[in-house]
C-alpha cells in the first residue's frame, strides 16, 4: 500500500504564540499522500459556512472520520460531511445546534450516524436527514444539567474546560462505546456500563479490528485491548521505538495495516492555555526541548522499528486527525 488519505487542517499565520485551537486553523484539508513517490495532492480544502461557525475566525479542521467502502464520513467542529471516494463528491451534510467541537463521526450499524459532540460531553445518534434520534452523556449525569436544549452550540466558540472530553465512538457486541480523555478509558453508553481501563495516559482513537481494539494515547503510545476480555494485552511506546529526546507530538490518528505494521499520526505540540491538565505537555514544553513537526509514521510494532516518516507540514498540513488507506478505493 502506497497511497493514504490524511485528514487535518492548515494553520493560520500566528499573531500570538498561545492562540487557541478554536481560532488557529484556516482551512480543513484532506490530502492524498503517495508514500512511495513522496508527494501529495489536496483532495479537499474546506471552510465552514457562516451559519455553522461561531465567528469569522473559527477554526476549520477535519477531525476524526470513518471510511466504509467508497464512502468517507468526515466532520468539522460543527458539521458532518459525507464524500464519495475517490471523486470526493459531497453526498451528505448535517449540521445541528448540538454540534460543538465534534471529534469523530462514524456510521452506526443501523444506518445512522454516531457523532461525538466533545464540547457537550455527549455522543449523539443522528439520521442522515439530520434528526437527533438519541443522545448520551458520557458522564453519570443528566445531559442537560450543564447544557441547554435550545442553545445553538455551533455559535459558542468553546465550552472548555470539558469534564470528560470524549474523542472516539465505536460499536462492539451491539453496544456503543466511546473513549474518554479525562477518565482514561472507553465505556459503553448502554445499560451494561462496561469499561476498558486505559490507565497509562489519555486516549483518542478506538479502532476495532478482529479481536483487537487499538487505542492511541496522546503521549505517543498504542494500547491494544482484547475485544473479548476487555483487558489490555499490549502497550507499545512509540517514543522508545524512535529513541529520540524530542517529543513525537500529540498522538492522534491510527491505521493498522496488519497485526505488525501501523501508521500513526502526530501533531506538533503548541503552547496553549488549555493543556487539558496533561502533565506530559507541560513537561515537554520546557526550555531546551525541541518539538517535532506534524507528521505520520509507519511502525513495525513486532520488531520495534520506525519504517517511514512523513513531515506533513511540508505538504501544508499542521494538524492530523485521521489516516485511511486510499489504495483500496478505486
Amino acid at each position: 500500500m502506497s497511497d493514504l488519505y490524511v485528514l487535518g487542517a492548515r494553520q493560520r499565520r500566528l499573531f500570538l504564540k498561545t492562540e487557541e485551537e478554536w481560532n488557529l486553523y484556516e482551512a480543513a484539508l484532506i490530502l492524498r499522500l503517495d508514500t512511495q513517490a513522496k508527494n501529495s495532492k489536496i483532495c479537499v480544502e474546506y471552510k465552514s459556512p457562516p451559519e455553522a461557525c461561531a465567528n469569522e475566525h473559527s477554526s476549520n479542521v477535519f477531525k476524526a472520520g470513518t471510511v466504509i467502502g467508497d464512502t468517507l464520513y468526515a466532520c468539522t467542529s460543527t458539521e458532518v460531511l459525507i464524500f464519495k471516494l475517490p471523486s470526493f463528491d459531497r453526498i451528505g451534510y448535517v449540521s445541528l445546534p448540538l454540534f460543538n467541537d465534534l471529534h469523530h463521526v462514524s456510521p452506526s450499524s443501523d444506518g445512522n450516524l454516531l457523532v461525538v459532540s466533545t464540547g457537550l460531553d455527549m455522543v449523539l445518534k443522528v439520521s442522515l436527514a439530520g434528526e437527533v434520534l438519541d443522545y448520551w452523556s458520557v458522564l453519570d449525569e443528566n445531559p442537560w444539567s450543564r447544557f441547554s436544549r435550545t442553545a445553538d452550540y455551533r455559535k459558542v466558540e468553546s465550552t472548555k474546560p470539558h469534564q470528560s472530553h470524549p474523542n472516539f465512538a465505536f460499536e462492539l457486541d451491539g453496544e456503543i462505546w466511546v473513549t474518554r480523555f479525562r477518565q482514561r478509558d472507553a465505556i459503553t453508553l448502554g445499560g451494561s456500563r462496561r469499561r476498558i481501563d486505559i490507565a497509562v495516559q489519555t486516549p483518542h482513537d478506538g479502532l476495532v479490528i478482529g479481536n483487537r481494539i487499538y487505542f492511541t494515547t496522546v503521549d505517543g503510545r498504542v494500547v491494544i485491548a482484547n475485544s473479548r476480555t476487555l483487558k489490555v494485552d499490549d502497550i507499545i511506546d512509540l517514543k522508545i521505538i524512535n529513541g529520540e529526546n524530542e517529543p513525537l507530538g500529540w498522538c492522534r490518528g491510527l491505521l493498522p495495516l496488519d497485526e505488525q505494521k501501523i501508521w500513526v499520526g502526530f501533531t506538533r505540540v503548541r503552547k496553549t492555555n488549555f493543556t487539558e491538565n496533561v502533565l506530559w505537555v507541560k513537561n515537554i514544553l520546557r526550555d531546551g526541548v525541541g518539538v517535532k513537526p506534524t507528521h505520520i509514521a509507519l511502525y513495525d510494532i513486532a520488531n520495534k522499528m520506525c519504517l517511514q516518516e512523513f513531515d506533513l507540514e511540508h505538504y501544508g498540513m499542521n494538524i492530523v486527525f485521521s489516516i485511511f488507506n486510499a489504495t483500496l478505493v478505486r
